[in-house]
């Protein structure tokens, strides 16, 4: 079925493959900027570099919090580890934040003190703009994972890789305008790059702690649930519908409303095809359900 959720083991083994490709490159964008803006006196490329290597440490974040999240339920953890995933997703929105403040706080530095900006090396800008086009593959591929398997640590990771792809930009335009005679270019782009590093961290962050407080999932989305257990035969209604996320997925509660003529068994098999029916067209853990008699409008 199209809108079938992909198995734990492709959500693993995809997580992996797209993650390690994202370590790869950016072990070599960081190194590689880190030591040009250095010997080019650039302080857009290395903070540039910084935001490749926060890249980095995020990798290895989702490629831990991927190998906790797969294990299933214990004692311990009776719904399972799924949650492994929004704390990845709260850790990246912080390191985020960290890193974003701390180039913003190094770029303000130097712009109250113009008389220290130093020339660029030209070299600067071919190693700004083959970073550009290196991290704007990179979302690609990664988004279109994160969407094939329905995964919001990789999706947020995705965006990761895509706003330093926009900070490579800024970047670029920063050491042509230092290149053309402008040396509050640099810092000045180094500054716009620390604040979009601050917004990205926000979102995510903010989004994942929404998750563990147990937020109800968005309205569009709880809409098509309802729709899906309605039309389920022999479902009269439904009431005190209630969702929240378990990593990626969602986690139901609802009364549905059935003919109180019906006998046990046959209230519990229609409880079981509503289910069924969530499951295999949303990213839903389960679905309990309570059996709440009524006499039908009919």
């Amino acid at each position: 079925m199209k809108n079938t959720p992909p198995s734990d083991l492709d959500r693993h083994r995809g997580a992996q493959r797209s993650t390690w490709v994202s370590v790869l490159v950016n072990i070599g964008l960081s190194v590689l900027q880190l030591v040009v803006g250095l010997f080019a006196h650039s302080q857009a490329l290395i903070a540039d570099a910084i935001h490749s290597l926060s890249d980095l440490l995020s990798d290895f974040v989702v490629l831990i919090a991927n190998r906790h999240s797969r294990q299933g339920p214990d004692a311990d953890h009776p719904y399972g580890h799924l949650r492994y995933e929004t704390v990845a997703t709260l850790a990246i929105g912080g390191l985020l934040l960290a890193v974003g403040a701390g180039m913003l706080w190094n770029a303000v530095s130097a712009l109250r003190d113009p008389s220290s900006i130093e020339a660029v090396h030209p070299i600067a800008l071919a190693i700004a703009l083959t970073a550009l086009c290196s991290k704007e593959l990179l979302f690609r591929y990664m988004l279109r994972v994160a969407k094939r398997l329905r995964s919001t640590m990789l999706a947020a990771n995705a965006w990761h890789a895509r706003s330093d792809a926009a900070s490579s930009l800024v970047v670029s335009v920063g050491v042509m305008a230092n290149l053309a005679g402008l040396p509050l270019g640099d810092p000045l782009a180094a500054s716009i790059v620390g604040l979009m590093i601050l917004r990205t961290g926000w979102k995510f962050a903010i989004g994942a702690f929404h998750d563990l407080t147990d937020k109800a999932v968005d309205q569009e989305t709880e809409e098509r649930i309802a729709k899906l257990l309605r039309e389920t035969p022999g479902v009269e209604g439904i009431h005190q519908l209630r969702t929240r996320k378990l990593g990626d997925m969602i986690w139901v509660e609802v009364d549905l409303e059935m003919d109180g003529k019906l006998t046990i068994s046959q209230g519990h098999e229609i409880a079981v095809a509503a289910r069924a029916r969530v499951m295999a067209e949303e990213p839903v853990l389960d679905v309990m359900t309570h059996f709440d008699p009524v006499t039908p409008k009919h």
